[in-house]
């Protein structure tokens, strides 16, 4: 499932708003954090396998938590809702969700991101590849609503004239590319591409970030006001999920067993396409500036590239509006050795 196919189901802007007065969740007591509840950014499958990875092994445990819910999300979740409702304390979502929530009210804030690579991309048939944005000129692309603004905006940076590229409305399961009703299909890297491989289709994608698109993905979500209220419980959190994720991507067989024989095992998830994806989000997660800084870290230049890909989609939302990395900052300060990626 296409990460951006949520925004449809995860946006409500109004709805966050609402929200804001709600409580925060509570502080610890007792010297112990009690549970975390960590709202997940969609289903449970291998895009959370590094979440998965810091239950069963233990990180949060060992951080002080004396119990674990990562609560699944879906069409009729909204995870920055939750967070700002109080009922977990920390969710995954998108800058392109979170940043319009801000600008109108929700007390949220973005401490990180698991991926730094923008997992957007374009699908194409190997056969008739799409390798470059200019490949796109007279091909008939498969495009979801929820998805158009992204889409002007990577066609204006690339100097394209959307009507030379014709659009097709489409929905989420690519089988209308497979079938050749369309050229390309508008897709989350690892998702739909391994979809099509693991029924026998040799595709190509086009990451947008390679073509003047970066955006940082799946940022970690809390609100602003927990980082006083509950500053210890959020680095102890954000702690165990870096520990999780490193574990993850070193043991990749052990995640994608976790994920489809425990946390996912009521979704029918395929076992080889759920391994297929972790190797492709391990290839948005480990980057250069991951391995030499940690996970989750997002160098200045990355943010600032981050900040220009949302203006140029319509979002006008300042760094510090969005980011804050001091949590962060400080669970790597506190242990240096942590920054070692996988």
């Amino acid at each position: 499932m296409n990460t951006l196919t949520r925004r449809s189901f995860l946006g409500a802007a109004a709805t966050l708003a609402a929200a804001t007065a709600c409580s925060a969740p509570p502080a610890p007591t007792g010297g112990s954090f009690g549970t975390l509840v960590y709202q997940l950014g969609w289903i449970r499958n291998v895009q959370f396998a590094g979440e998965y990875m810091a239950d069963r092994g233990g990180h949060f445990a060992a951080g002080g938590f004396d119990a674990v819910d990562l609560v699944p999300g879906g069409p009729n979740v909204s995870p920055n809702t939750v967070v700002v409702s109080g009922r977990a304390l920390l969710t995954l979502s998108g800058c392109d969700v979170t940043g319009p929530a801000i600008l109108q009210g929700a007390p949220l804030v973005a401490l990180g991101a698991v991926r730094q690579t923008n997992p957007l991309c374009i699908m194409s048939l190997s056969s008739a590849p799409i390798r470059e944005p200019r490949d796109l000129i007279g091909r008939r692309i498969g495009l979801q609503a929820t998805n158009e603004t992204t889409w002007r905006a990577f066609l204006q940076v690339n100097g394209i004239d959307p009507a030379q590229v014709p659009t097709v409305p489409a929905q989420f399961d690519p089988q209308p590319l497979a079938a050749g009703e369309v050229d390309g299909w508008f897709s989350f890297y690892a998702n739909e591409p391994n979809s099509l491989r693991v029924r026998g289709y040799d595709v190509t994608t086009m990451l947008l970030a390679d073509h003047g698109f970066p955006l940082v993905s799946d940022i970690i979500v809390a609100r602003r006001d927990s980082l006083t209220t509950d500053r210890a419980a959020v680095a102890a959190a954000v702690r165990a999920e870096i520990q999780g994720w490193q574990d993850a991507l070193r043991d990749r067989d052990a995640a994608t067993t976790l994920t489809v024989d425990e946390y996912g095992r009521d979704l029918g998830l395929d076992r080889t396409e759920q391994r297929r994806a972790l190797d492709d989000h391990a290839t948005l997660i480990l980057t250069e500036d991951t391995r030499a800084n940690g996970l989750f870290t997002i160098s200045d230049e990355l943010r600032d590239r981050s900040i220009e890909s949302l203006r140029r989609g319509g979002i006008a939302i300042a760094a510090d509006q969005l980011f804050d990395m001091s949590v962060l900052d400080e669970v790597y300060a506190a242990d240096p050795a942590l920054r070692t990626a996988a």
